[in-house]
């Protein structure tokens, strides 16, 4: 995590000039070995070459923030116009592959020509800092035998919350709405710089993160504890300091979910979702963080399959021409990679992918990575079908192909040794402790006495606490102050989902209600349950349910610190931004 003045100075300088000099203007646009030695899918000095000053060869020990140059984007076409169209077709494709075996991820890039794979639940082995490096090694190698000089796509969802798909010996962070109670944007990318260094440690190249959605309260099911909040100036703050920090670990983060799925309460993994607002209310809420993200010079931008009422009535975003090229590259000035959400999902499958056709209908739109599609051998044919009938270009291929090799490379580094996997827990204790938030009581004095009554939540939950609790020189028992926690949230997404599992990998819940006993209650996940609590009850938010939040948790008990975050939400007569504390 640490990192010298001049070096942090320096990539700050670097991000204001990207901003500054118009970089955002520039045309559209690895695995780590878990020793540190230099990734196995290294780009070539040959493919470096022409990369004007910004490129550092084979010598780059830290990630260049922002969108690639030019002369990267230039190099990258003229690398990829040398494929076949089917091998054009297989690179703009990330997808979904079966088990936890070595080569399994490698034997899907091998079969179809994949540009690379997305890791879920079920693709994380149980060794995890032994078998993960391996896997990804495996599927780096399989870029070369197919010809290919430049990094494989290894993506992951890893926001943090119910979205975490590796969980221990990663350091476990809290959900998307915890950035937003801290609201510091120093601290964001802190903490996200360190989570990148143990996903670069692991072979990961991608990161499906940070999450952009401006959430509109409790009525939204599907984003939730995953938003950063619902002011779009405090998303905002929150997202360019992620975005920050896994740029200086080496990933490429790609934002979420273009436009928008804060204030859209039909859940998209399982059906067809509709955005009725008019484009000058989204422009005012939903797409701020998107702007200004772009204006920071974000390499990635992912969609969601909304359909945008005011714009193209009758088709998802991640399908529209109209959304993808008119609204996000034209109006907000996008010239990154456009990742699609993942087009195995419901709301695609139910009702436009018939004969694989929403690939080509992607890439048409302006995509320019086809996510998880439900059958990667079939899109593979149409995308190519498409270009021999003149339905698709060749050149629209070789465009999206340049903008994903040109950002991989832009960002890959030499992986740390895996030893840095689990070494943040510091670090997530001083979020934990900066985002908690406290309504109601004081903050003067300790929470609790020498003893408490735990009840609520799940097992895991009260061992935790009550094991945080005991370091602290509290115990659990049948008398003192009752501690009530509130497990679960409105999160339920992806319950139908189709092949990888479901979005989230830890229960939801539905959102269970407050105790009817005084004392302390601790909201787990959102805190909208915090406004009904009885008179004279302490609440308190943690956003999460990691080992760091609940020490954090145990310290702000005890008196031994204080609840340093805000609403990031309003909760009953709370607004946006109060605390007890601050």
């Amino acid at each position: 995590m640490t990192t010298t003045m001049s070096a942090t100075t320096t990539l700050r300088v670097r991000l204001t000039a990207l901003a500054a000099t118009g970089a955002l203007a520039l045309a559209g646009c690895s695995g780590g070995s878990s020793d540190g030695e230099k990734p196995a899918a290294d780009a070539s000095s040959s493919s470096n070459s022409g990369s004007g000053d910004s490129a550092k060869g084979n010598n780059r020990t830290s990630a260049d923030v922002g969108l690639p140059t030019q002369a990267e984007l230039a190099q990258a076409k003229r690398d990829v116009e040398k494929l076949t169209t089917k091998q054009l077709a297989g690179q703009v494709i990330v997808g979904y592959y079966s088990g936890s075996q070595r080569d399994a991820a490698a034997e899907a890039i091998r079969k179809d020509g994949l540009g690379g794979v997305i890791i879920m639940g079920d693709n994380v082995p149980q060794d995890v800092t032994a078998g993960l490096p391996a896997i990804t090694s495996a599927a780096q190698q399989a870029m070369k035998d197919t010809g290919r000089s430049w990094p494989a796509v290894i993506g992951i969802d890893q926001e943090g919350g119910p979205v975490a798909r590796i969980k221990a010996p990663v350091t476990q962070l809290p959900g998307g709405m915890a950035y937003g109670a801290a609201d510091d944007a120093e601290l964001a990318a802190k903490i996200a710089k360190g989570q990148g260094q143990e996903l670069r440690a692991l072979g990961v190249t991608m990161v499906f993160a940070p999450d952009a959605d401006v959430t509109v309260g409790p009525q939204d099911p599907t984003i939730a504890v995953r938003s950063p909040g619902s002011d779009p100036q405090r998303v905002s703050r929150a997202v360019n300091g992620q975005v920050k920090g896994f740029q200086e670990a080496g990933l490429v983060p790609v934002i979420k979910h273009f436009p928008g799925h804060g204030s859209v309460t039909t859940d998209t993994h399982v059906d067809y979702a509709v955005q009725s607002q008019p484009v000058s209310a989204l422009t005012k809420r939903d797409w701020v963080p998107f702007a200004n993200a772009v204006k920071a010079g974000a390499p990635a931008v992912m969609t969601a399959h909304i359909v945008l009422k005011d714009i193209d009535p009758n088709v998802p975003s991640t399908l529209s021409n109209k959304v993808l090229t008119g609204e996000l590259r034209d109006k907000l000035g996008f010239k990154g990679l456009v990742v699609t959400d993942g087009m195995n999902m419901g709301a695609i499958v139910k009702k436009f992918d018939k004969g694989a056709a929403a690939a080509v209908s992607a890439l048409k739109a302006g995509a320019d990575v086809v996510l998880m599609p439900a059958n990667a051998t079939a899109s593979v044919a149409a995308i190519e079908k498409a270009v021999a009938s003149g339905e698709l270009t060749r050149e629209r291929l070789v465009e999206s192909a340049a903008r994903i090799v040109a950002t991989t490379r832009h960002q890959q580094v030499k992986a740390p040794a895996t030893n840095v996997v689990g070494a943040h827990g510091k670090d997530a204790e001083q979020f934990a402790r900066e985002s908690i938030t406290q309504l109601g009581g004081s903050c003067d004095k300790p929470l609790v006495g020498k003893s408490v009554r735990l009840d609520g939540g799940s097992t895991s939950d009260r061992a935790e606490l009550t094991k945080a609790l005991a370091a602290r020189g509290i115990t659990v028992g049948s008398s003192g102050t009752r501690v009530s926690l509130i497990a679960g949230g409105s999160y339920n997404a992806g319950k139908a989902s189709a092949d990888g599992g479901s979005e989230a990998d830890s229960a939801g819940g539905s959102g269970a209600g407050s105790s009817t006993k005084a004392g302390v209650q601790v909201a787990l996940d959102t805190p909208y349950v915090l406004a009904s609590r009885p008179a004279g009850a302490v609440g308190l938010a943690t956003y999460g349910d990691t080992p760091s939040t609940f020490a954090a948790l145990a310290d702000i008990l005890a008196g031994k610190a204080k609840a340093g975050g805000t609403l990031p939400v309003a909760v009953g007569d709370n607004k946006v931004g109060d605390s007890a504390c601050s």
